[in-house]
């Protein structure tokens, strides 16, 4: 069996641009993916705590240090600079690897830059017994 989990979480993050004529896909700090273990071409869901918006693809490695989080192509008619946004990468594990899973969380700044991060437990944890 393979379960799909949140790998990763980048949390209320702000758009920096929304790129209409570009191909597609989010550019996102390459500081950012380094924290968090996304990795460009990975898919994403990103969730606009503007409008409520929902849009999935994938990641292409922004400069570091700059702080980009660009929506590229359609999605750039949904987010605007300014939203803040929530970035959720997935990955799809088998049992084993379940096993040494562990989420990160980033919090990061009005210019995206992380403020902390969270390794959560091992998300089997929840159903051992004592």
């Amino acid at each position: 069996m393979r379960v799909r989990m949140c790998m990763a979480k980048i949390h209320r993050a702000t758009v920096t641009e929304a790129d209409l004529n570009y191909i597609g896909s989010i550019t996102i700090d390459e500081d950012l993916l380094k924290a968090s273990g996304i990795l460009p071409y990975q898919m994403v869901q990103i969730t606009n705590l503007s409008n409520g918006a929902l849009w999935h693809t994938y990641v292409i490695a922004g400069t570091a240090g700059h702080g980009d989080i660009c929506l590229n192509g359609p999605p750039a008619r949904l987010f605007t600079p300014g939203d803040k946004v929530i970035i959720i990468a997935e990955a799809d594990l088998d049992a084993k690897e379940l096993a040494e899973f562990q989420p990160v969380v980033l919090f990061v700044d009005e210019d995206n830059r992380v403020t902390r991060i969270e390794r959560h437990e091992d998300p089997l944890t929840v159903f051992s017994t004592n």
